[in-house]
């Protein structure tokens, strides 16, 4: 067996592990719910929000100390926030690092991390298919600071050896791909990063820390959109950077200059998102799984894109890194004109028809609006992405209902 259906524990350690109480042993739930948390204030079991901007000390001494970083505490909201420590705390725990440093949104920690670990004449290597933010940033912007970005075909894992022993300072993986779920292996790329003496960075927004765990693979960075599967509810926007803390240090330090900071109330929305996500991306495996095992039985569909089919052309590397598939998948119709894609949208019931994936209810849409809206259509087919392609990420709907609906509306195409 493979991926969701293997095991009852994907998240832990399993059920014989030594009686070690240390947050280390935890389980993935456990982690969620209690790493970071010390004991709120007046005995709250729920954190309080600081929405404070600025904080203040009674003593000249120990104010220059924090901001030396001789003892902890805050200063002002800009640079840290005792409700985004939290946050980051308790990403950290999940991903297995030592440290964590949270954004607005989950581009800017995409970009930060590419500027701050940049710089003129450095050389980039990723893939050409990532999502169409970070797509842009490769083709547009790094290239105007006189970064040499080179991106070779998504899955074509000998060509991107190949590329990275020509030199490269930064290797930036997503997998799995939005909106394609093609799948790379991180292990073997992240291995010829270290031979090149270059830092491997992993979009782990899809795969999440409950599915995969780029840094025990070899990664050195690990980044994600919290604002998808970590908050899981659409109603907080943020990013994160995990990993190594030298280097997140560096980013860091960038973020507070350039400003692009996580505010206390989606640090706390956030966070409360993640006490669940184990919870909620088992229910998203087991739907994503079943519906697109529906899809491709079904007449009116041509290609489903889910690594946890068998038939997906990296379904072994992502049963060997994953322990669960994940919950978005994408699929094109045998008619496959904007007619047909707008009849079966329309024809849904149980989706919302919008941006963003992750959430506790399904969302659905083509990358033309979704993920890859800032890309005009040449540059989507020239990243291998269909305009007939349909993104579908499930929520945590019962999973025989997610497709029913969908058997009603491929009734009308």
């Amino acid at each position: 067996m493979s991926g969701p259906e293997r095991g009852a524990d994907p998240g832990g350690r399993g059920a014989g592990r030594e009686a070690d109480r240390s947050p280390e042993a935890w389980g993935a739930s456990t982690r969620s719910v209690w790493a970071g948390e010390e004991e709120g204030a007046e005995g709250a079991t729920v954190p309080p929000v600081f929405y404070g901007v600025t904080f203040a000390y009674p003593d000249l001494d120990e104010w220059a100390a924090v901001g030396a970083g001789e003892r902890p505490g805050h200063i002002y909201s800009r640079n840290t926030n005792p409700t985004v420590a939290l946050f980051e705390r308790k990403v950290a725990a999940l991903e297995g690092a030592d440290r964590a440093t949270a954004f607005a949104t989950g581009m800017a920690a995409v970009s930060s991390t590419l500027f701050a670990l940049l710089e003129p004449g450095a050389r980039v290597v990723s893939v050409k298919d990532t999502y169409g933010g970070t797509n842009r940033l490769f083709t547009d912007f790094l290239p105007a600071w006189d970064v040499d970005v080179t991106l070779v075909e998504t899955g074509d894992h000998e060509a991107m050896e190949s590329a990275i022993d020509e030199g490269a300072d930064l290797v930036y993986l997503e997998t799995p791909t939005n909106p394609t779920l093609k799948v790379l292996d991180i292990g073997r790329l992240a291995r010829a990063a270290k031979d090149a003496g270059a830092v491997a960075v992993v979009d782990n927004t899809f795969a999440t820390p409950i599915n995969q765990r780029p840094l025990e693979l070899g990664a050195d960075l690990v980044l994600h959109s919290a604002t998808k599967f970590l908050g899981g509810h659409s109603d907080a926007m943020g990013g994160v950077l995990a990993g190594d803390p030298e280097r997140v240090e560096t980013v860091f330090r960038y973020r507070e200059i350039h400003g692009a900071s996580l505010d206390a109330h989606s640090a706390f929305l956030l966070a409360r998102g993640l006490r669940t996500l184990e919870l909620r991306v088992a229910r998203q495996n087991a739907n994503a799984l079943q519906v697109a095992r529906f899809l491709a039985e079904h007449d009116a569909v041509a290609d489903v894109f889910y690594p946890g089919l068998p038939g997906h052309p990296h379904h072994d590397v992502a049963a060997r890194q994953m322990s669960g598939f994940g919950g978005v998948l994408s699929f094109s119709l045998v008619d496959g004109g904007p007619d047909a894609v707008k009849r079966l949208l329309s024809g849904l019931r149980l989706a919302h028809r919008a941006a963003s994936l992750g959430s506790v209810a399904t969302l659905v849409g083509p990358p033309a609006t979704t993920s890859h809206v800032e890309l005009t259509p040449e540059q989507r087919a020239a990243a291998g992405i269909p305009e007939s392609l349909v993104r579908y990420s499930v929520g945590i709907e019962n999973g025989d209902d997610l497709v029913a609906d969908l058997a009603a509306a491929l009734e009308g195409v």
